[in-house]
């Protein structure tokens, strides 16, 4: 009965957000506003030009000031080199349109530790719009005095025991120190005196899928403490495919999985589950200093679902 209640009541959050218009200038105007998308590598088949499109053609009302990219840029070995034609058919001549030539600010996802992880860092020092200075990262974000936005970027692959167990698939996961990274996650939010603060990581927390539970568990004890600790506004991720919101009853934190920028795949309610869809797409991200928003957007550009948080 409270699953079945829980669908209901994202069936009523669809209805209510689908009447907001991504023409509707007065979300975006006058704040910092920047994309989320993920999971894109499918050289442009699988809805991933049609995407990359839209999130082009609606810059103009959106005004994203830049990309954050949380992982699996490209399925489904990563990459050789800085010098892989995948570069091209998955990222360069998709995400092409003029307005998308701004920052773009990725983390590793599983698929990139495949391949060559050094080769997506490095890849900064060929593309200009390309902003990855390491595994793992910190940036805070001002506009014009109104709002400050600090985001952290995680390496969440070493963090989960799956992953570093298979070292002929996942070689360089196991060797990195997954303790050093939560150590300085911790020094970092508790040092963050913005407005926002926003973790992403590639894999969740709390999700529905049918991909293995120990994924989440293992963040749920390493990442999530930290995470609570310091009572965060958002964790956005990817990896699932598909859009989804949840909110735990022990925490404040909006927990949110941005759906695939290419393929999805069907989703069901679960326990703290506010919304989900199976739609493909994306999502923009707008802040001031009274409210957080975040807009989950469809293939077509239409709003489908937004989270807004307050100041107290």
């Amino acid at each position: 009965m409270k699953i079945k209640n829980i669908f209901l009541l994202a069936l009523l959050f669809v209805s209510f957000a689908a009447g907001a218009q991504t023409t509707d200038k007065s979300l975006f105007s006058g704040k910092l506003n920047f994309y989320i998308a993920n999971d894109l590598g499918r050289n442009g088949y699988y809805d991933q030009k049609t995407i990359a499109e839209t999130m082009g053609e609606i810059a103009s009302v959106t005004k994203p000031e830049f990309v954050v990219a949380p992982g699996d840029i490209h399925h489904f070995d990563g990459i050789q080199s800085v010098h892989d034609p995948l570069w091209l058919t998955n990222y360069e001549l998709i995400y092409k349109h003029p307005e998308l030539m701004m920052e773009w600010y990725p983390i590793l996802g599983n698929h990139e530790y495949n391949g060559n992880t050094c080769a997506v860092i490095d890849y900064s020092n060929i593309s200009r719009r390309w902003v990855m200075p390491d595994r793992y990262y910190t940036k805070t974000f001002d506009e014009k005095g109104k709002t400050s936005v600090r985001i952290v970027w995680i390496d969440t692959t070493p963090m989960i025991d799956k992953y570093r167990t298979i070292s002929d698939k996942y070689f360089d996961a196991c060797k990195q120190d997954m303790d050093t990274q939560l150590v300085w996650l911790d020094s970092v939010l508790n040092a963050a005196k913005e407005d926002w603060v926003i973790v992403a990581g590639h894999h969740p927390v709390y999700a529905q899928t049918t991909k293995d539970e120990s994924e989440r568990t293992d963040l749920q004890n390493r990442l999530n403490p930290i995470l609570k600790k310091y009572n965060i506004d958002l964790y956005v991720c990817g990896h699932i495919h598909n859009f989804q919101h949840i909110r735990k009853q022990d925490t404040d934190i909006d927990y949110v999985i941005n759906s695939s920028g290419s393929l999805a795949r069907k989703v069901s309610p679960v326990d703290g589950t506010q919304f989900c869809s199976p739609e493909p797409g994306f999502s923009v991200c707008t802040a001031d200093a009274k409210e957080l928003n975040l807009h989950m957007m469809d293939k077509d550009g239409n709003i489908i679902y937004s989270i807004k948080r307050e100041k107290k």
